[in-house]
C-alpha cells in the first residue's frame, strides 16, 4: 500500500478547497497524485503546498528542464526515492532521456554540475554556505517546495509507486515520462509570486495550534538550526536523545517533529501510535509531521536570506 499511517479518502468525494486542487492538478499537473492526496487531511496545507509547487516548478520562463533537475537533486539529497522517480519520468516527459537517467543514478552533464552541486548543498546550508545568488525566484522556490515535499513523502507515503520499485525501470520510466509529455511541457503563467506562495505555505506550515508546547516547538526550531541537516546514523535513537530533556507530554510530538525535519522515512507505526492515543485525527499527524518538515525547510531559507 502507497500510504504509511491511513488512507485519505477518493479524490471524487473531495470538496471545498481540497476538491479544487485536485482539479487544478488534473489540469495542470499528473492528476490527484498520492503526495496531494495525503496532504487532503488538511485542506489548507494542500493548497498552500500545490500553489507553491505550481508557481516555482512550472509556471513562469525558468528553464522547466533545470527545474526539474534541481527537484530531482534535492530530493537525492533528502534521499527521497520516491520524489527522485517522480522527477526523473518528468525529465523524461521534457525529452532529456539521457540527463533524467543521468538524474537517477545522481549524476548529470558537466554544463548541469553548479546547478546540481547547488541544489544538493542546500541540505546543509550554513555548513555549505548555500546562498541563492544568481538563481531565479522559482529556482529557489523549487529547492524548498522539495525540502517541504520530500519530507511530508517521505513520512507519509511508502518510496514505491508501482510493485516491486518498477518505477525506478528505466523503460517505465521513460514510458511513463512519455505518457505526460503534452502536460510537462505547456508553459503556465504564474498566478502570483513565488515569494508570496513560499509565505503562505510557511504560514500554514507553521501553525501547528496546540499540538506543541512553545517549549516544544523552540526545542524543535533549535535542534534544526544546530545540527543543519544531517542524516543521522540511527533516527529512532537520535530523536529520542533529542527530546529526552523536554516534559513527558511534549516528547512524542517533538519527536515526531524532529524526524520529519531529519529522517522522515523513519516514523514508525510505534511514533504514530502513541500520538494517537492522545491525538487521533489523521490531520493532526500530517499538521505535526508539517510542523517538522516546514522548520527544516525554514532553515534552508534564512540559512540563505531567500524568499523572506
Amino acid at each position: 500500500m502507497i500510504y504509511r499511517f491511513f488512507t485519505p479518502p477518493p479524490a471524487r468525494t473531495a470538496t471545498g478547497e481540497a476538491a479544487g486542487v485536485y482539479r487544478q492538478l488534473r489540469e495542470e499537473f499528473l492528476g490527484p497524485v498520492p503526495t496531494f492526496q495525503v496532504l487532503s487531511a488538511v485542506p489548507e496545507l494542500m493548497g498552500a503546498t500545490w500553489s507553491l509547487m505550481r508557481e516555482a516548478l512550472l509556471a513562469g520562463d525558468t528553464s522547466r528542464t533545470e527545474r526539474e533537475l534541481a527537484a530531482t537533486s534535492v530530493s537525492h539529497a533528502n534521499r527521497c526515492r520516491f520524489c527522485v522517480d517522480a522527477h526523473v519520468m518528468l525529465l523524461h516527459g521534457l525529452g532529456e532521456h539521457e540527463l533524467a537517467e543521468a538524474a537517477a543514478r545522481g549524476e548529470a552533464p558537466a554544463a548541469y554540475h553548479p546547478l546540481v552541486a547547488w541544489a544538493e548543498a542546500s541540505r546543509n546550508p550554513v555548513t555549505a554556505r548555500w546562498t541563492h545568488d544568481g538563481y531565479s525566484a522559482e529556482l529557489v522556490g523549487t529547492v524548498l517546495a522539495f525540502h517541504f515535499i520530500n519530507r511530508m513523502v517521505s513520512a507519509l507515503l511508502n518510496p514505491d509507486l508501482l510493485p516491486a520499485g518498477l518505477q525506478r525501470s528505466a523503460m517505465v520510466r521513460n514510458v511513463g515520462g512519455r505518457l505526460y509529455a503534452k502536460v510537462a511541457r505547456e508553459h503556465k503563467q504564474p498566478r502570483k509570486p513565488v515569494e508570496d506562495a513560499y509565505a503562505e505555505l510557511r504560514n500554514v506550515a507553521s501553525n501547528v495550534g496546540g499540538l506543541l508546547s512553545e517549549a516544544a516547538q523552540a526545542h524543535v526550531k533549535a535542534v534544526v538550526a544546530a545540527e543543519d541537516g544531517i542524516h543521522p546514523q540511527r533516527p529512532a535513537d537520535w530523536a529520542v536523545d533529542q527530546v529526552r530533556d523536554l516534559p513527558a507530554l511534549d516528547r512524542v510530538g517533538a519527536r515526531i517533529a524532529l524526524l520529519a525535519a531529519f529522517a522522515p522515512s523513519a516514523l514508525s507505526q510505534g511514533d504514530v501510535a502513541l500520538w494517537r492515543l492522545s491525538h487521533p485525527s489523521d490531520a493532526d499527524l500530517v499538521r505535526l509531521v508539517a510542523y517538522g518538515a516546514i522548520t527544516a525547510t525554514e532553515h534552508v531559507a534564512t540559512a540563505a536570506h531567500a524568499l523572506i
